[in-house]
C-alpha cells in the first residue's frame, strides 16, 4: 500500500524534502543549500554533536528488531536519552518522526520506553503525514498496549496543527471511530474526530451508534461535543435536544508535551536563523503556542510545497480550493464557493480574507470549531486562572489582541470569550492585561443581563469600587463601547432580515431593551458611587458623561424605543461642576433628551408609527425636573427656590442668608457659575477694559446678549444649543429694537 510506503523505506539515508527545512544529513553536509549554510556556519560544536548522536540514535531504533531490555542494554539507555534531550529541548525534525512513531507503537520494546519516545516526540517544525499515517496503521495489528495507544492518541491531538496536510488523516475517520467504544479510548477518540469531521463524515449510522452510546454512559461531554457537531452538520439525523451552552467537552491532552512546547518555542526565537529555519512554516518566528499561530501558511513539506501547482489542478476538478493559495480579495470572490476552513481554526483569526468569508458563511460549525477551539485555549493560557502561565503574560496579551481585533473585524462578539470572562472576572486582579480584558467585555454578545449581572458586572464592580481612578474610567469607557455594540447590533438587525438566531442569544426587541435598560441603570449606579468616592473628579466626570451622550440619542440614532434619565448623582454634581466642559457636556445631553422626548411624543400623538414601547410618564417627568433645574441655575436664577427634584439643590432663603453670600441667588447662573466665570472675566476684560474691578452685574441687557455670542464663539456648542431650544427668549426683532434705543 502506498499508506505504507513511508515506513518501507525508512532504512533508506534521510533527504531534504523542502528547501526551508534541514534533516539529519543535511545538518552534515556542506553547499547544499544556502539556509543549511547559515544555519551550519551558526552551529557551536555542541550542536553539531547532538546532531551526530541524534543520527546515530534514529539508525540504532532503525535497526531494533526484537524486544531489548531498558536496565540490561546500555546502547538503548544512551540513545533513549539522546532523543529525550533534543526532543524536549529544540524539537525534532521531520524526517526522524516514521522510524520513532514505528518503533513506539510496533510493541518490540517495554511500555516504559515506548511511552518515553512518545513523550519525546516534539517537532521543531512539522510532521509529516505519512509518518502520521504509517503509525495509525500500527492500531491495526494490536501490538502495542492500550496504555500506549492512548498516550499515542493524545499526541496526536497535541500535535494536530503540526501535521502538514490532513487529506489522508480524513480518510481515516471510519477506522478512528471503530474505537468509539472503548471505554477507556472513547474520549481522545471523540476529541479526535471532533477536530477531523466533515459534513460527509456525518452517517446515520455514526450518528445511530452515538445515541446508542450515549443511552448506555450517560451524557457525556465528549459525546455531547461530538454530537452537536454533528447536528450541526445533518440537524435532519437527529431529533433529540442538546445543551445550548458549550461546556468544557474535552480533557487537557497536551500536558506531557506542553512545556517541551514552550521551550522548543522559547528557543527558536530566540536563535534567529534557526528558527527561519525549524518554525512552523518557516515566514515568521511563531508564538510559544501551537494554537497561537500568527498566520495561516504554507506548511513546510514536500508533499505539500512540491506538489502545490499539481495539487491546484486537481483541487479545480474536485471543487475545492486551499486556504493556503486564498492572497488576495478577488481569490475570494472567485472561489468563495468552493473553499474550505483550515483544521487548524485559530489560524483564521489574522487572516482578513478568511474572516471575510466567515462573515458571509452562515455555517454554524465554523463558529462551534472555532468556539471550541478559542475556549479551551483561553482557559488553558489565562495567566491569572493558571499560576504556571503567569511568566506568558505578554504572550497572553497578544493573543487577547488579536482575538479582539478579530471582533472589530466582524463587528460581533464570540460567546467563548463571554463564557472565559464570566469564569475569569472573578479571579481577575484588575491589572494583568487590563487593556485587553475591558476590550473584550466591550464585545460581549447580547444576552440576558441577569447572567450577564452576576458573572460579569459584579466582578467588575467590586473592582471598580477599590480601583484607581484610572481603572474606574477605563471600565465606563468599555461599558459605553459595548452600549454602542448592542446599539449597533440592533440598527443592522433592522436594517437586514438576515438570519441572526445562531449568533445571539437573545433576538427579540423585549429583550434588547431589557437588556439595554439594566446596563444603564448598573452604569448609573456605579458612576454616582463613583463621583462620591473620587469627590466629583472632573476627569471621571467626563467618562461617566459620555456615557449619556450614547443613552441620550438612542431613540433617533438607534431607533431604539428607550430612554433613561442619568441619575441625580450623575445630574447635578456636572451641572455644578466647576469645569466648562462638563457643564457644556450636560448642556448638550439635556438637548439631545429634549429632541428625543419631543420626536417620541410627536410620533405617539400623530400614530404614524404603531409603537410596541412607550416612554413613561416617569421619563418625561424626571426630564423636566431637570430642565427647571436647569433653567433656574443658568438662566432664571431660581434654583434654589424652583427645583422641585427629591435630590435637588432647593434651600430655604433663610438658610442661604447664613451662608454670607451677597448674590446668593445668581450664584450659578451663566456669569457667576463657578465653571463660567473665566469667560465673563476674560469679556469684562474686553467689553469694559477701563474698569478694573470686573463687576459682573455689568453683563446685563445688551452686553448679556453679546456675553452669550462671546460665549458660543468659545465652542460652548453644547450650551448654545439648550439655551435655543429650551428657553424662551425676547424674540430677535425685539432684540434688535432695543439695542437700536440703546445706541
Amino acid at each position: 500500500m502506498q499508506r505504507r510506503q513511508s515506513s518501507k523505506h525508512s532504512k533508506q539515508p534521510l533527504r531534504v524534502h523542502d528547501s526551508n527545512q534541514t534533516d539529519l544529513s543535511a545538518w552534515r553536509k556542506e553547499g547544499s543549500i544556502n539556509t543549511e549554510k547559515t544555519v551550519q556556519n551558526q552551529q557551536s560544536p555542541s550542536d553539531d554533536s547532538k546532531h551526530n548522536s541524534l543520527e546515530q540514535a534514529v539508525k540504532f531504533f532503525e535497526k531494533v528488531q526484537d524486544r531489548v531490555s531498558l536496565k540490561k542494554s546500555e546502547g538503548l539507555q544512551k540513545h533513549l536519552s539522546t532523543v529525550e534531550s533534543i526532543g524536549l529541548e529544540r524539537g525534532l525534525p521531520p524526517e526522524v518522526f516514521d522510524t520513532l512513531l514505528t518503533v513506539a507503537l510496533s510493541g518490540k520494546l517495554a511500555d516504559t520506553v515506548n511511552t518515553r519516545l512518545l513523550k519525546s516526540l516534539v517537532p521543531a517544525s512539522v510532521i509529516p503525514e505519512s509518518s502520521v499515517v504509517s503509525s495509525v496503521s500500527w492500531l491495526c495489528v494490536s501490538k502495542c498496549t492500550s496504555n500506549v495507544q492512548l498516550l499515542f492518541l493524545r499526541w496526536l491531538i497535541t500535535m494536530f496543527d503540526f501535521i502538514d496536510c490532513k487529506e489522508q488523516l480524513h480518510a481515516l475517520y471510519g477506522f478512528f471511530f471503530s474505537f468509539i467504544h472503548d471505554e477507556k479510548l472513547c474520549p481522545y477518540v471523540c476529541h479526535l474526530l471532533y477536530l477531523l469531521t466533515k459534513k460527509e463524515n456525518v452517517k446515520p449510522f455514526r450518528v445511530r451508534r452515538l445515541l446508542d452510546l450515549q443511552a448506555k454512559t450517560g451524557m457525556q461531554p465528549h459525546l455531547q461535543a461530538l454530537l452537536s457537531l454533528y447536528k450541526v452538520f445533518r440537524p435532519e439525523l437527529m431529533s433529540i435536544t442538546l445543551p445550548g451552552k458549550m461546556k468544557t467537552y474535552f480533557k487537557n491532552s497536551e500536558a506531557p508535551w506542553k512545556a517541551a512546547i514552550n521551550a522548543v518555542r522559547r528557543r527558536n526565537q530566540a536563535n534567529s536563523p534557526v528558527s527561519q529555519a525549524l518554525c512552523l512554516g518557516t515566514t515568521q518566528p511563531q508564538s510559544r503556542k501551537r494554537k497561537w499561530n500568527a498566520q495561516l501558511i504554507i506548511p513546510a513539506s514536500s508533499a505539500n510545497a512540491q506538489n502545490l501547482v499539481g495539487n491546484s489542478e486537481k483541487n479545480s476538478a474536485n471543487d475545492f480550493f486551499p486556504v493556503e493559495q486564498l492572497q488576495a480579495f478577488t481569490q475570494l470572490v472567485e472561489n468563495i464557493h468552493c473553499l474550505e476552513f483550515p483544521s487548524q481554526m485559530g489560524s483564521v483569526l489574522t487572516n482578513p480574507l478568511l474572516l471575510h468569508y466567515m462573515n458571509c458563511n452562515k455555517d454554524e460549525s465554523i463558529y462551534l470549531r472555532l468556539y471550541y477551539w478559542m475556549g479551551q485555549t483561553l482557559q488553558e493560557e489565562c495567566t491569572w486562572c493558571v499560576v504556571e502561565n503567569s511568566q506568558y503574560e505578554e504572550e497572553f496579551k497578544d493573543f487577547l489582541e488579536i482575538i479582539y481585533k478579530a471582533e472589530c473585524f466582524l463587528q460581533e462578539g464570540f460567546s467563548s470569550c463571554e463564557e472565559f470572562l464570566c469564569r475569569s472576572l472573578p479571579l481577575w486582579d484588575g491589572s494583568c492585561c487590563r487593556s485587553q480584558i475591558l476590550r473584550l467585555v466591550s464585545w460581549i454578545p447580547l444576552s440576558s443581563f441577569s447572567e450577564m449581572k452576576s458573572h460579569i458586572c459584579d466582578p467588575l464592580a467590586q473592582l471598580f469600587f477599590t480601583s484607581s481612578l484610572y481603572f474606574k474610567c477605563s471600565v465606563l469607557e468599555c461599558l459605553k463601547e459595548l452600549l454602542q455594540n448592542w446599539l449597533n447590533w440592533h440598527v443592522v438587525r433592522l436594517d437586514s432580515e438576515s438570519d441572526y438566531q445562531f449568533r445571539s442569544l437573545n433576538t427579540t426587541l423585549s429583550g434588547l431593551v431589557d437588556g439595554i435598560a439594566e446596563l444603564i441603570h448598573f452604569v448609573g449606579w456605579i458612576s454616582t458611587v463613583a463621583l462620591r468616592l473620587e469627590n466629583n473628579c472632573t476627569f471621571l466626570l467626563y467618562f461617566v458623561l459620555d456615557f449619556y451622550e450614547v443613552v441620550c440619542d438612542m431613540y433617533l440614532k438607534y431607533n431604539l424605543p428607550l430612554l433613561i434619565m442619568p441619575p441625580a448623582g450623575v445630574f447635578y454634581p456636572a451641572l455644578l461642576s466647576m469645569d466648562s466642559v462638563s457643564l457644556n457636556q450636560l448642556c448638550y445631553i439635556m438637548y439631545r433628551y429634549r429632541t428625543n422626548l419631543v420626536a417620541a411624543k410627536e410620533n405617539e400623538l400623530t400614530k404614524k408609527k404603531k409603537q410596541q414601547f412607550k416612554f413613561s410618564s416617569q421619563t418625561y417627568q424626571e426630564y423636566n425636573q431637570y430642565i427647571i433645574a436647569m433653567v433656574g441655575c443658568l438662566w432664571t436664577s431660581n434654583v434654589f427656590q424652583k427645583d422641585n427634584h427629591p435630590q435637588g439643590v432647593r434651600l430655604d432663603d433663610e438658610l442661604l442668608k447664613k451662608t454670607g453670600v451677597q448674590e446668593f441667588k445668581n450664584s450659578f447662573n451663566i456669569v457667576y457659575h463657578p465653571a463660567m466665570m473665566g469667560y465673563a472675566i476674560h469679556f469684562l476684560q474686553q467689553a469694559c477694559p477701563d474698569d478694573p474691578t470686573f463687576n459682573f452685574s455689568l453683563i446685563k441687557g445688551k452686553k448679556w446678549n453679546w456675553y452669550l455670542d462671546y460665549l458660543y464663539a468659545q465652542g460652548l456648542e453644547g450650551l448654545k444649543l439648550f439655551v435655543e431650544s429650551s428657553i424662551n427668549r425676547v424674540s430677535q426683532a425685539s432684540q434688535n429694537k432695543a439695542r437700536n434705543v440703546e445706541v
